[in-house]
């Protein structure tokens, strides 16, 4: 940057400065933000570009999209296998995803039904759930290592809804009512690219939030583990409520299907834990839900168990595909409140898995197509008789480890789901509801360990940390949609209080470079008599106006903020001169609304009513218009806006006549 116009070498022999330099150092002139973009802007067509407006602009993208490229490229955009499949290494992925698909396929078929108990419908809409989303997904989705089925905690949302709408057994044309509006919302909120929605649902809201509803799914199966048929309990309070009815029910319990929960848990619960250990050893993870269904099924049939010890079985599993069913729309006003954080939940779960493997694997997702993929899965499955699913972090981790490497091992998955419900669905007529019940709790064991984190969490941040507790004791005592609300909530509550917690720096050069630190970081930093330079790191909106006022009023003596000299590091009289000149580095200023705009409004207008000079530098391209329009330009001229703070410090040391008029101290 030396060839700039008006660059300077160093002062000559005759020529003292008050400031050290770095060795070799050269110097220009201070660059305002008018003189930046006149030597590296777009003067000519950025005129142009803001005097159109922006719905010509959306309009012009919009129908170039008509063309035939532009079409193609919708087309590829919308169509992920259009991309990859032209790619895909037929010898190196081919084995790992079938091996993967089938592995997944083989626990998709327990879970499927072990997870329709939760939603309260009957077990083969869990092998439904476990076709139609999985299928569309493979065709939509963008998150290559990602496995969609039936989510537990989705399961207990959906139960709780159900069960409050319809308390006798349902049909399923109630799960596709639920779901017709869980997705219709999806695909506005596709179709309004807000994808964003879900970042409002913080990592430590959604591990609290899966952590807490392993603790309903695991109450909530107690009364199938130990054979007493008890209403469920939904609304606050309903895991204390389960507790209550199930001790009380405890005389009554069945010792048959106790005994066939505590032996299913004694094997499903050791091979989870040998699956995790050896992960890298096993060629595939072992798959004891499947082996714990088939000897479950042999030993209710050979023994009876259901005729001899009334011991509960699922029965008879429809055998085809249901026919589409277009769901009634009247119970749409009914269930707004539930699809809401459901559908949030759906795509929070699913989007942060798919990064989490993304970045894992070196490829990118497309969040908004991830929307669109799981709205468009759940809308056309819930004609179906499908309940809601999402992405899970148990499936998708055993496609990983079993070599999966595409989304094409998803039709492998529905293959296995599809030969059940075409041929092998009789086998399960003997299946006891207990072991449905135990492959829920086992199921819940990484979620259950997720509490190992919180030490750490602690360590790093006191504030996640709350948010953690908080929306874990709020999805434990009330309920999982309230819990979702309470965390949210009280997650977005600690930004704002944390914005407005932040503290205005008062800087200083360091000796021998063209840095400007805080003053308190050291003790070997310039302080210029008579020149101020504070950075103030946080929005300016209505919450932290009065701060900045505050703030600002105490450290140039405006008003009647200032009661007492700050102490500095800086010469003795760096304190004593009153401020002639201040710099406010506006880099830390991320945003401003009108209310914090009209606040810099006022501030200039004091600091020019007590003869002090006011540089603003750094300011983004949003603060900065927000500013001018709020008339910050009839207050201060363009030459008060600078491009950094060494510039606009170099410009008030030239105010001062510190160095005289042929010196400057910006170095680059």
């Amino acid at each position: 940057m030396s060839g700039l116009p008006g660059a300077r070498t160093c002062p000559g022999p005759g020529e003292a400065s008050d400031l050290k330099s770095p060795l070799s150092a050269k110097f220009r002139e201070p660059l305002t933000e008018t003189r930046f973009q006149q030597l590296f802007g777009d003067a000519e067509q950025e005129p142009e570009l803001l005097a159109e407006p922006r719905w010509s602009r959306l309009w012009r993208r919009r129908a170039s999209a008509c063309s035939g490229p532009g079409a193609w490229r919708l087309l590829l955009a919308r169509l992920p296998p259009l991309r990859w499949l032209p790619h895909y290494r037929w010898r190196a992925w081919l084995l790992g995803d079938a091996v993967a698909g089938l592995t997944v396929g083989i626990v998709h078929v327990p879970q499927g039904m072990a997870f329709a108990l939760l939603t309260s419908v009957p077990p083969v809409f869990g092998l439904y759930t476990s076709f139609f989303p999985v299928l569309i997904y493979t065709l939509l989705g963008t998150g290559r290592h990602l496995s969609t089925g039936t989510f537990a905690v989705l399961s207990l949302m959906t139960g709780s809804a159900v069960e409050r709408l319809v308390p006798e057994p349902l049909s399923g044309n109630l799960s596709g009512i639920e779901k017709e509006q869980l997705d219709a919302q999806r695909l506005g909120m596709f179709a309004l690219q807000l994808g964003v929605l879900a970042t409002f649902l913080s990592e430590p809201v959604v591990k609290a939030l899966t952590s807490g509803a392993a603790l309903h799914v695991l109450v909530s199966q107690l009364p199938s583990l130990l054979g007493v048929p008890l209403p469920r309990q939904i609304g606050c309070f309903a895991l204390f409520k389960t507790l209550a009815a199930v001790l009380t029910a405890l005389p009554r319990s069945s010792p048959a299907e106790l005994t066939i929960s505590a032996l299913s848990l004694a094997l499903l619960v050791p091979v989870k834990e040998l699956n995790v250990r050896f992960r890298d050893r096993l060629p595939t993870p072992i798959p004891g839900e499947i082996a714990m269904v088939l000897l479950a099924s042999v030993l209710c049939f050979t023994s009876s168990l259901d005729t001899r010890y009334n011991v509960q079985i699922v029965g008879l599993l429809p055998g085809g595909f249901p026919q589409p069913l277009l769901p009634s729309l009247a119970e749409l006003p009914r269930i707004l409140a539930d699809s809401l954080p459901m559908a949030l939940v759906t795509f929070a779960v699913s989007a942060s898995l798919a990064s989490i493997y993304a970045d894992k694997y070196s490829y990118t997702i497309d969040s908004n197509q991830e929307l669109l993929a799981h709205g468009v899965s759940n809308l056309v499955s819930s004609l179906f008789s499908c309940f809601p699913n999402s992405a899970t972090l148990a499936t998708t981790s055993l496609l990983v480890d079993a070599g999966g490497n595409t989304q094409l091992a998803g039709l492998f998955s529905c293959m296995v789901v599809l030969s059940v419900l075409l041929w092998l669905g009789p086998l399960f007529y003997y299946l006891p509801k207990a072991v449905l019940a135990c492959i829920n709790i086992s199921s819940m064991r990484q979620m259950f360990f997720q509490m190992r984190e919180l030490p750490q969490l602690w360590r790093i941040s006191r504030v996640d940390f709350a948010v953690w507790m908080v929306t874990w004791v709020a999805v434990v005592t009330l309920s999982v949609d309230l819990g979702l609300a309470v965390g949210v909530v009280f997650s977005m509550m600690t930004v704002v209080c944390r914005t407005q917690r932040v503290q205005c720096l008062a800087l200083g050069l360091a000796e021998g470079t063209e840095l400007y630190r805080p003053l308190r970081e050291s003790h070997k930093l310039l302080q210029v008599p008579g020149l101020c330079i504070l950075s103030y790191p946080a929005p300016l909106y209505f919450g932290t106006r009065g701060q900045f006022h505050r703030v600002l009023e105490w450290h140039l003596g405006l008003g009647e903020g200032r009661k007492e000299a700050p102490k500095t590091d800086g010469p003795p009289d760096a304190a004593a001169e009153p401020v002639r000149v201040v710099v406010l580095d506006c880099s830390g200023v991320t945003f401003a609304d009108a209310a914090g705009a009209r606040e810099v409004v006022q501030l200039a207008s004091r600091c020019r009513d007590a003869g002090i000079h006011l540089l603003l530098a750094q300011c983004n391209a949003s603060v900065l218009g927000t500013l001018t329009q709020a008339g910050l330009l009839d207050r201060v001229t363009p030459e008060q806006l600078f491009v950094s703070v060494q510039d606009a410090a170099a410009h008030a040391l030239e105010r001062l006549e510190l160095n005289g008029p042929k010196t400057c101290t910006v170095w680059v």
